[in-house]
């Protein structure tokens, strides 16, 4: 298998864009993060800097047995379709430790199962709530309840990109390593909404990033196209490839998730098949840095994916890793939730 995808070095003036803010000396601005969580493309550079620092303080307080409850009174929904475990208990967890309270909702138990449109059920909520995670399969679906609702929406997974999960990666890469910039994230296997959100923070961050995936199995194109535009700026590398030694040589971070993504449970036998040779084990790993971290964001499938020796070996950080969802997951709160409720904005707007 040789190199299927490769990009270095700038693109064409003209092809530049991006919805990111610059500054006269063409740095980007920190900027407000926005109404909604949906996407890291979407998000400053400079503002998911500073969430790594308010997760990072965050993170620190609990560790001494500080409060820091600066949403109490709020409540959180939780709408999600799709199973959870990480997502829904560390915010869940998290809007509690902050003073709130959160409110789960299983679509299949409210009127939108019976036909209530998703904006008469945003406009509802936002009248109840004061933020609200959205879980579902389409990315259309969450952007149409950021449209409709007067509240913070969060994406907290589609099928396209898993922002909340990419993000705090991006926190356990920083505490473990020290800095994001010019370190290489090898990414393993399904080119999936995880290995899209990854490509996205890399890109933003300074970060090389090269994917081996197999034919048919590719992150998203629009995404990749996207972000190599932003790599151009940040001094970042996106690559592609089908070797998996080639993906992970000389990488800081190598990265793996399941094989079978929730919605593809008829495809597992084709799948397992086809990605048999992207296993994370033990001699895939010798071709990264001694240092380098091993990542899965869970859950984890031994023998498949990644070999038990790697997963619960020296280099896994998995679960450092899995512990830090509950603190990112508080830093987003606080920046969309802290200021409009404090100043009532989305009550003004209803």
């Amino acid at each position: 298998m040789s190199p299927r995808n490769v990009h270095r070095g700038r693109q064409p003036r003209a092809a530049r864009t991006s919805t990111s803010t610059t500054g006269p000396s063409g740095r980007e601005s920190r900027g407000p993060l926005g109404k909604d969580l949906l996407t890291i493309a979407a998000i400053p550079r400079g503002q998911i800097a500073a969430l790594l620092t308010l997760a990072a303080a965050l993170k620190a307080l609990q560790r001494r047995g500080v409060l820091h409850q600066r949403l109490t009174g709020s409540t959180l929904g939780l709408l999600f379709e799709k199973p959870s475990t990480r997502t829904r208990v560390s915010f869940e967890a998290g809007i509690n430790q902050l003073g709130g309270q959160s409110l789960f909702l299983s679509a299949a138990e409210i009127q939108l199962s019976r036909g209530e449109s998703v904006a008469d059920t945003a406009h509802v909520l936002s009248r109840y709530l004061d933020g609200l995670v959205i879980r579902t399969y389409d990315q259309a679906t969450v952007e149409e309840w950021a449209r409709e609702a007067t509240i913070p929406v969060i994406n907290g997974l589609t099928d396209l990109c898993h922002p909340c999960q990419a993000l705090s990666d991006l926190l356990t890469i920083k505490e473990k390593k020290g800095t994001l910039k010019g370190l290489k994230i090898a990414y393993v296997g399904d080119g999936n909404n995880v290995a899209n959100s990854l490509i996205e923070g890399a890109a933003k961050m300074g970060m090389g990033i090269s994917l081996a995936c197999p034919t048919g199995y590719e992150p998203d194109q629009r995404i990749v196209d996207q972000a190599r535009i932003e790599a151009d700026r940040t001094g970042a590398e996106v690559e592609l490839v089908e070797d998996p030694h080639v993906a992970v040589k000389g990488a800081d971070v190598v990265y793996t998730d399941v094989w079978v993504s929730m919605g593809r449970e008829r495809e597992q036998s084709r799948r397992v098949k086809t990605l048999a040779p992207y296993q994370v084990n033990e001699r895939l790993l010798k071709s990264a840095k001694p240092d380098a971290l091993v990542m899965h964001c869970l859950p984890a499938h031994r023998g498949q994916e990644i070999t038990a020796g790697v997963l619960d070996g020296p280099q896994s950080v998995v679960m450092d890793q899995a512990e830090n969802r509950l603190h990112m997951q508080k830093a987003i709160l606080v920046e969309l939730l802290e200021k409009p409720r404090r100043n009532g904005e989305h009550r003004r707007k209803l």
